[in-house]
Parts: C-alpha cells; structure tokens; sequence
C-alpha cells in the first residue's frame, strides 16, 4: 500500500493506559494484544499512543509517547486524557479506542466531540475507578460509541444492574494470538514429560494448589517432572514475597521446581515442549490468555473453571476447581497415564486456539469498526 493510499485511510487511535510499556520485554498482555490488533493489517490506519517509554517501541503500529503537563488536572487517568487529546486534536481521528481506561475513555469523549470513543475493557469493570457503581457503567454505555469486553463472562459483570442502550449493546472481543508468531509445537510424542505452571505467584493465582496437587499425582507418574515459571510480578527483579518463600518451600518438599521470572518467548517455548499445562486461577480470570497461549502451543490444558476461562478452553481443556488438590491431581494423572487421552487433548486445544488467531480477530475488529463509523453505534 502507498503512503498516499495509507493516509486516505480512516485514522484509529489506539489509546494504552498510562503506565504500559510499549516494546519487546516490558509489554502486559493488554499491551500485547492492543498491538497485535493495531499491526494487522486492514482498511484502517492506526497510531498507538500511552506514556513515556523506558526503552524501544515495537516497529508497528506507530507509536506517540504522551505525557502530562504540570496545569493539568485530576487523577493519573485524568491527566493523561488531557495528553492524549492535545496530541489527537489536529490528528482528527475517526475513532479512539482506549483500552483498560474507563475514566480515560469518558474524559477524551468530552475533549474530543468529533471522534467516537470505544473503551475496551480487559478486566473486570466492577474492580475499575469510574465503572464500580451501576450508574458508572450506564454513563459508560450512554456516552461512548461502542464498550466491548474481552469474554462473555464480563460483559455479564459491565451489565450488572445496568441496562444495555438501544442499538449499541456492548460487544465482545475476544482476546487473540498470532499462531504464525509462535514455537512450532512438538508433536505428543517428542514433548517433555513436563507438567507446567506459568503465571503471577500470588494467592489468586493458585501456584499453591497446583504444588498441592503435584504432591499428590507426582509418585504416581514415573519419569514425570512438574515446574512454575513465574514470580510475583512480572519482572526480573521481582520481590520474594512471604507468598513466594512458602511456595518455594512447598514445591521443594513436593519435587517441584519453582524457576522464577521467564521473558514472553522463553515461557511460550516452555509451553511448546511441556505435556500438560495447568491454570488453576482462583480469581474471576477475565479471559485467560495463558490458557489459550498453552492450547495454541499444542499442551494439554488444565484450567480452573472460574471466570472467562471456560469460554477459552471449551470442550478441549479439563477443569479441576483450585480448591480442590485432590481434583487437580486426578486430572493431572488423567491425561499423563493415558498416552493416547493426553494426545487427544492437545489436538482439541490446537484446533481450540484456532478460534483465537489473529486475522479472525482484526476481521472481528474490522466489521466492529465499520459498524460504529456507520453510525449504528
């Protein structure tokens, strides 16, 4: 496509909230999938704007750093709804989709009458400043263009006591994965005999029950060995927490090894040589992006059956409630003893993940995007 072809395009600008990093190693999922979505390509030209950056952006989309000025007032979302619309004034742009923000979302429909503001919400809206209460949620719906949500399971939270206004209900968008960008996956045959663990070593997370289990299914799978990657946050100077320090000790005596913080590609490269993964989340998962990342690089999954986790796994993945290390252990050994199950599993995740990968969703994107340019949101 030629730059003057590009520049007749509709311009969509794809707001972060004001703390994400934006390039290779200091990029959340939010990030992550925003930038997945703003890269593909389609009839739309996108720029990507959030905060000043510590290091490299990624090469696509565009990016704009924008930071707030002493004068302007409110919170952290506030101020960085005020940057963000000096920086889009003289742009115009056609549509602004601001992601995680709703506070933000609200302020720029007010800076920037022109444009239709659509928030997309990756968490739970009743746990967000600016969406907790009923009558926050129907502001939301009322004055922007368009709210869509990651999964199914919150916009049942965003419509909590709230009724959906005629004819832009909110949508759903589920999260995505390029599978062109992934490891190549092992064949069942050739993968490890590995279960794995891969996320945040909080409570909510359950790193404890999946150790628990492992206790429990470990002596009765010869040969088979479990790990955890992760730490309490997601860096590589994350703090040992009390948390942390009773897992470690934990797994140690259960014959768990507990590896700490890994970089994205090094932990997909784990999920593509591991038999089995398990996300046992104790917590509402909004979506549950580790779970289809661990579909899509051909493990068996073992989730939790809270939140939008199910709406990830389907039929494919079993699930086993965290509470319950006894459950856990079952299914562990479930499909670990049964070669020709365990196989079954990871083919049904694969062809799972395929719902999920990214040209399906831009086109999602895409058609929502016309839509509410139409007029119809």
């Amino acid at each position: 496509m030629s730059d003057s072809t590009s520049r007749a395009l509709p311009l969509v600008a794809v707001v972060l909230p004001p703390r994400e990093g934006f390039g290779p190693g200091r990029t959340g999922a939010v990030g992550l999938i925003a930038q997945r979505l703003a890269a593909a390509p389609g009839p739309f030209r996108t720029l990507m704007l959030g905060g000043p950056q510590s290091g490299p952006s990624f090469a696509a989309p565009p990016f704009q750093p924008v930071a707030p000025r002493w004068h302007d007032w409110g919170n952290v979302n506030l101020r960085h709804a005020a940057a963000v619309a000096r920086a889009l004034k003289p742009l115009a742009p056609a549509l602004v989709e601001v992601h995680n923000r709703p506070e933000t979302a609200l302020a720029l429909a007010r800076r920037l009458p022109g444009a239709r503001v659509v928030l997309f919400l990756h968490n739970d809206p009743l746990t967000m400043r600016g969406a907790r209460r009923p009558a926050d949620r129907a502001a939301l719906l009322a004055r922007l263009a368009r709210v869509v949500t990651v999964s199914n399971y919150l916009r049942r939270r965003l419509l909590d006591g709230v009724a959906p206004p005629p004819g832009k209900p909110p949508a759903v968008l589920p999260n995505c994965i390029d599978l062109a960008d992934l490891p190549a996956p092992l064949p069942p045959e050739r993968r490890e005999r590995l279960i794995l663990f891969v996320g945040r070593v909080v409570p909510e997370k359950a790193p404890d029950a999946f150790v628990a289990a492992c206790a429990l299914a470990l002596p009765s799978l010869p040969g088979w060995r479990a790990e955890i990657i992760g730490a309490d946050r997601f860096r590589p100077d994350s703090p040992d927490t009390g948390f942390v320090r009773g897992v470690r000790a934990a797994a140690e005596a259960a014959g768990v090894a507990l590896l700490g913080y890994r970089d994205h590609p090094a932990v997909l490269e784990a999920m593509a040589r591991a038999a089995i993964v398990v996300m046992p989340s104790r917590w509402q998962e909004p979506f549950g992006l580790t779970a289809l990342e661990a579909m899509a690089s051909g493990a068996a999954l073992i989730a939790s059956p809270r939140g939008g986790l199910p709406e990830v796994g389907g039929e494919a993945a079993l699930y086993a409630d965290p509470d319950d290390p006894a459950a856990m252990a079952e299914a562990m050994v479930a499909l670990a003893s049964d070669p020709a199950r365990l196989a079954a599993r990871a083919a049904a995740g694969l062809e799972r993940a395929r719902l999920f990968d990214l040209p399906k969703a831009a086109a999602m994107l895409h058609a929502l995007r016309r839509d509410i340019l139409a007029g119809a949101g």
